[in-house]
């Protein structure tokens, strides 16, 4: 291992020494739960669809602000199932970032410590797989986050509609299609826009259509869901290579 690993690990051994014994313990636990069952079907089994907020849109220098989480479960919405935190922020976002989802400056120096919000929401969700639009930016905020506050990676399977959708519903929208667009398209209704947990109650509606369609289809797990997404992504993936060798 170079020296660099070693180092990294020691900062993240140190990051997690930190935490108090209670918080340690509850780490631990949750890194011992067995991982999802990716293969039960999707009307018999729990989805947690996860949406955040941030201080802008620099995955390597912005901040998580909140995590709102609404879980589908037997593929019903559940609303005694629903997660939302603040994280405690030391520099509070701009005004136009705040005018953006609504969580003003008072709220993010007080919300929780990073470290409990994070701990809760992993003892909230559990293995479970989750489920975003346009994934890899709640994922990759999630991820940096945990491991600045834990020490730790969150390794869950990440569902993107962005990239189911479109295989269960071949051009009905342009190809770059926003979250906005799918929702106006099945007439779904966002109460509060730019809100984690409004945003993550939409998306589930969109996970609800996308299991009616998938389940016509055949694809009737989220291993099925993993499969699509995969397939969906190749030939994007084979033209930019296609691209960066011809270039």
């Amino acid at each position: 291992m170079s020296w660099f690993a070693n180092l990294f690990g020691m900062a993240r051994a140190r990051r997690a020494l930190a935490l108090a014994p209670e918080q340690r313990e509850a780490l631990a636990n949750w890194q011992q739960l067995p991982a999802a069952d990716l293969s039960f079907m999707h009307n018999r089994g729990r989805y947690v669809v996860v949406d955040v907020e941030t201080s802008g849109l620099n995955m390597k220098k912005d901040r998580l602000i909140s995590i709102g989480a609404v879980a589908l479960v037997d593929g019903r919405i559940d609303f005694n199932d629903v997660f939302q935190v603040v994280l405690r922020q030391d520099r509070v976002s701009t005004n136009e970032n705040i005018l953006m989802h609504g969580i003003g400056g008072s709220a993010q120096s007080e919300g929780v410590e990073p470290a409990a919000a994070l701990l809760s929401f992993l003892g909230y969700l559990g293995k479970v797989p989750l489920v975003a639009y346009h994934a890899f930016f709640d994922q990759s905020m999630i991820e940096k986050t945990m491991l600045e506050y834990l020490g730790v990676e969150l390794g869950q399977t990440w569902i993107d509609l962005a990239w189911v959708l479109p295989s269960l519903f071949p051009n009905p929208i342009e190809s770059r299609a926003t979250l906005d667009d799918w929702l106006k398209l099945f007439a779904i209704e966002n109460i509060v826009r730019h809100n984690a947990v409004s945003d993550a109650y939409a998306t589930a509606k969109l996970l609800q259509v996308a299991i009616a369609a998938s389940n016509q289809k055949g694809v009737l797990s989220p291993a099925g869901f993993i499969r699509m997404e995969k397939d969906r992504q190749l030939p994007h993936k084979i033209g930019s290579s296609d691209g960066l060798v011809c270039g």
